[in-house]
């Protein structure tokens, strides 16, 4: 061997040398270690947006899209109705592709359940504007979504405006609506979130409460300036309320957000 290789040689092997060193434990801890924090990195949460959806109906008074979702529901599926401009329209299913969501229509048309229909497409939501529009955008639709609903009486397990809405059944309706496809319950709904800081949720945000203790069993959604809309209790309608109000801030939790 050269004395030219024999040195490169050795260059070599004390360079390996003093990085196996100062990984060991030589001028403390080595860069690697540094690349992870003390803490853990929390990923980051997102809802699974919705499919297309069927939606029919084109009614002057509640009383008709309400008497369609129910239909609906007997059938087994999830339907909804809500305020588009003056007309009341219904929205049900959660389809992968169009193809198969016309498929379904066309079966529900043929039980002569409804006769016009419309598939909704996953780029009519709200949510797929975000980028072109903005995050304020989304979050104000939401509430715009939450307010029309403001009125509708409490009824625990609905899920249906003719019904009523329990406190969770609201909330997942207002998601759905700008396409996000929110778990039922509020503790579900709770665990898909992420967190906010105390006592600084954005509009859209959820808020969560414990009245009987330290498990999550009420959800709300903050429509600004300390003010959340919900279904607060059976044989009460759905209301706005101040988040620092006396009860509801003892028993508050914390807010998540889905944005």
């Amino acid at each position: 061997m050269g004395i030219q290789s024999l040195f490169h040689k050795r260059t070599e092997l004390l360079v390996v040398t003093v990085i196996l060193i100062l990984f060991v434990g030589g001028c403390g801890q080595p860069t690697v270690r540094h690349t992870v924090p003390a803490t853990k990195i929390i990923e980051k949460k997102s809802l699974p947006r919705l499919g297309y959806t069927i939606q029919a109906g084109a009614f002057a008074n509640a009383e008709n899209g309400a008497r369609l979702t129910r239909s609906l529901q007997e059938k087994g599926l999830s339907a909804t109705y809500f305020l588009d401009g003056r007309l009341y329209k219904v929205r049900f299913g959660n389809f992968p592709a169009k193809e198969l969501a016309r498929v379904g229509a066309e079966e529900i048309r043929r039980q002569g359940i409804i006769e016009e229909f419309y598939i909704v497409s996953p780029e009519e939501y709200p949510v797929s504007q975000r980028e072109e529009k903005g995050e304020a955008y989304l979050r104000e639709e939401l509430v715009r979504s939450a307010r029309s609903f403001l009125g509708v009486p409490y009824l625990w397990g609905g899920t249906s405006v003719e019904t009523g809405f329990d406190c969770s059944g609201l909330t997942m309706t207002v998601y759905q609506l700008s396409g996000f496809d929110l778990p039922r319950t509020s503790r579900e709904q709770y665990m898909a979130g992420n967190p906010v800081a105390p006592y600084s949720p954005e509009k859209g945000d959820l808020v969560f409460f414990a009245p009987g203790g330290d498990k999550v069993t009420h959800v709300g959604i903050y429509t600004g300036n300390d003010q959340f809309i919900h279904a607060p209790e059976r044989g009460k309608r759905i209301r706005t309320d101040f988040l620092s109000n006396g009860y509801y801030r003892r028993v508050y939790i914390g807010a998540k957000s889905y944005l």
